[in-house]
């Protein structure tokens, strides 16, 4: 017991020193750059580059230049993305006052070479890469000539901002550049190894890691902070994807589809929701959306409901889609784009929403949907009771059976039908099969 009581009292003191250390720690940062001693800031650029690293990189410049950072270090490794996401993340670097240094850790591709161009420094790795650097399409197709003279223009002018020979960057878009020497002749894009871009210029130093680069910079002293990409972040970037976009109002779609034609309220339908709301969320904490586009989308969703419940002729449902199309564009960052995916959506919904009720509609969870049972006498269901017991009696036509016409039996007169041929009126029949309402009688040859 005592060994128990010594630990919990041994943590308990820990966590007293924690409380009064982290303070003192504060303090003592705080002293240090009050007298003048560098900060540097280290942000990373990783993965695809999107509109949600955009924001984060705007977060990121807008509280180290609060914090008082001397130096923001962008520590990247990503395969390119967006063409107008980098060409805002370059307006961001060329618009702050503090000093940007690239550290390429691994790869610097695409996009990612030319948000590299725009910052004063670039030092690289040992075996890090950076380059090829060409437009291409969401099919993978080198782009129209229009987006690909802008894109030209644009390495040009970002090399040129630090002094940096711009043939090189126009080789890692265009190639029709014939740079053999370094690996790249006509027809290939230029990639550079950090020893090629130390040798043309593109980067200033090779180090293998932050206290190397820190000595390059003469930072030795600094003080180093560090940018988190916070779950939040990190899911809005996911969510802003241009490959998640068209998924997430897929399942969306597909979902609310289902569960439409599905009572209660059961997967489908959860998933359908999640789907957009994730899509709504990561739209609106990167920052392209706002309430308004939300509560659009709410009131369509509401207006297709009444259209589905209560028939309006079509009106309430035609108000409902516009409203959610527009809720959809007003989140989106691109309007043309957003109108691309949520054509691809629809295209994806209709043929799966068509293979399920084809092939899965009679059994597992679809059955709820299509309607498999059947009616037949041997289960009860009869419009008219068939009276068996009629057949063998002997009546008198009434009218002609031309071949329909009515006959007494007895007391009861029955509309019947003829075997076949005419049967006039006043002669005797006989009734030799009944069907529910329908009564068949021949008749009956005097001797």
């Amino acid at each position: 017991m005592a060994t128990r009581n010594q630990r919990l009292m041994f943590f308990i003191t820990l966590l007293i020193l924690a409380a009064f250390l982290m303070p003192i720690q504060s303090l003592v940062h705080s002293e240090r750059a009050n007298k003048g001693e560098p900060i540097v800031y280290y942000i990373p650029v990783e993965q695809t580059v999107e509109r949600g690293l955009e924001a984060f990189m705007a977060r990121s410049f807008e509280t180290a230049a609060q914090e008082g950072a001397t130096h923001i270090v962008l520590e990247m490794d990503t395969p390119g993305g967006a063409v107008d996401a980098a060409g805002n993340i370059a307006t961001l670097i060329q618009e702050t006052e503090v000093r940007v240094i690239t550290f390429v850790k691994s790869k610097a591709i695409s996009a990612g070479a030319y948000i590299a161009l725009n910052t004063d420094k670039i030092v690289m790795t040992p075996g890090a890469t950076m380059g090829s650097a060409a437009v291409i399409d969401g099919a993978g197709n080198a782009a129209e000539d229009k987006t690909q003279s802008y894109w030209l223009s644009e390495m040009r002018s970002a090399a040129e901002l630090n002094g940096r020979d711009p043939q090189y960057a126009l080789a890692m878009a265009d190639n029709r550049i014939d740079l053999p020497e370094l690996g790249a002749p006509e027809g290939d894009l230029l990639t550079l190894t950090s020893k090629q871009a130390l040798q043309v210029g593109y980067a200033e130093a090779i180090a293998a890691n932050r206290v190397e680069l820190l000595e390059h910079l003469g930072l030795e002293n600094a003080i180093e902070r560090e940018m988190e990409v916070s779950f939040s972040e990190q899911l809005a970037r996911f969510v802003t994807n241009p490959v998640v976009i068209p998924i997430l109002l897929s399942i969306g779609s597909l979902g609310l589809v289902l569960e439409l034609y599905s009572p209660g309220f059961g997967v489908p339908g959860l998933m359908g929701i999640s789907a957009l709301l994730l899509f709504f969320f990561g739209h609106m904490f990167a920052g392209f959306a706002g309430w308004e586009s939300m509560i659009l989308f709410v009131v369509g969703f509401v207006l297709i409901l009444i259209e589905i419940f209560v028939p309006g002729f079509g009106i309430f449902g035609l108000l409902g889609i516009a409203a959610v199309i527009a809720g959809m564009l007003l989140a989106s960052f691109s309007t043309a784009s957003m109108l691309i995916y949520i054509a691809i959506a629809l295209v994806i919904t209709t043929v799966v929403a068509i293979l399920i009720f084809r092939y899965f509609g009679h059994r597992g969870p679809m059955r709820k949907i299509i309607l498999t049972d059947s009616t037949s006498a041997e289960k009860g269901y009869i419009s008219n009771a068939t009276r068996k017991e009629l057949v063998g009696q002997i009546g008198e036509t009434l009218t002609p059976l031309r071949p329909s016409g009515s006959v007494v039996f007895g007391n009861e007169r029955l509309d019947v039908v003829s075997e076949g041929g005419y049967i006039g009126q006043g002669k005797n029949v006989e009734i030799i099969y009944t069907a529910g309402s329908r009564i068949v009688v021949r008749e009956v040859k005097e001797n």
